[in-house]
Order: C-alpha cells, then structure tokens, then sequence
C-alpha cells in the first residue's frame, strides 16, 4: 500500500536529513540540539509539503542526460555564431520574433524548454499565450522562421516530449 506523502512522517526524508545535519553544523551537538534539529527536521517538510506540486519524473533519463550534454554544446556553439554576428556589420542581423506552437505540457517540461532557449545566445523566450499551446521567442537573426520554428521542435522539443513522455 502506497502512503501519500502528505500523510507520511518523512514525505521528503533526504530534506529532513539535511535539515538536521545543517541545524547541527551551526549549532553543538547537544541533546537539545539534535532533539530541536529533529523537531524542525520532521516539522518543516510536513508543514510545507501540501504546498508542493508533484513533479514529473524523466521516464527516460538517458535521454535527459543526452539531452544535457547537447544543450551544452549549442550554448558553446551559438557563443561563438552569436559573436561572430554581433561583432560584423550590426546592419546584417535581422532581429525578430517567432511563435512555436507547443506540444509540451506541464509546468517542468515547459520550464526546461524556455530555459533551454533563453539560455541559448540569439534566443530568448519571450511569453506564453495564455492557453500555453504557442511560445513566443524572440531571435537575434532570423534567416527563415519556419527553418528556425522547426529546428527549435525538433532539437529542443522533441528530446523533452521524450524524457517526459509528454
């Protein structure tokens, strides 16, 4: 039987052992300190747990690992096209905005795919339309939008539809 964790005594028992080792790194380790460590331990996470959305679990983490070292590489590579342009003639860049229809849901998946193109340099996610179902992202040079639309599904999107099986 599987308890809930807003009824479980430790529903994030890891915190609640950093918790306490922490309490007692800053404090001595007296008897009233472990029992007080202890205390703030168990209550915290308890008290703050009702409060905390399930989050989604990567179905596929070889992925997601993949995932992470690709991100790295395009942050490396749009550095040095991102200074390259803006160190040639500024009147060459065509700045602009693209909308990309998603197909992701849910608060993570979303989260991680608009960091991944704010972190991109030339790219930053702008806003959502308030049904999420498009983003808005604004480029430093668009050559083709529905080039850089489809590029942005397919490197960025489709890898997170996978992890998380969305």
């Amino acid at each position: 039987m599987k308890i809930h964790r807003s009824f479980a005594l430790l529903p994030t028992p890891f915190h609640s052992l950093l918790l306490w080792l922490v309490w007692l790194a800053l404090n001595d380790f007296s008897a009233g300190h472990m029992v007080l460590g202890a205390f703030l331990a168990i209550g915290i996470p308890l008290l703050v747990s009702p409060l905390s959305a399930d989050e989604p679990v990567a179905k596929k983490p070889l992925v997601a690992l993949r995932y992470f070292f690709m991100v790295l590489w395009d942050i490396v590579v749009s550095n040095i096209e991102m200074m390259k342009r803006v160190l040639g003639p500024i009147k060459r860049l065509k700045p602009g905005f693209i909308v990309v229809p998603l197909d992701l849901s849910g608060e993570l998946p979303l989260t991680i795919f608009t960091s991944t193109i704010s972190l991109t340099p030339g790219t930053v996610s702008v806003e959502f339309s308030e049904d999420k179902k498009w983003l808005y992202v604004h480029a430093l040079h668009i050559d083709d939008e529905q080039a850089m639309v489809a590029h942005i599904k397919q490197r960025y999107e489709q890898p997170l539809k996978e992890v998380f099986g969305c």
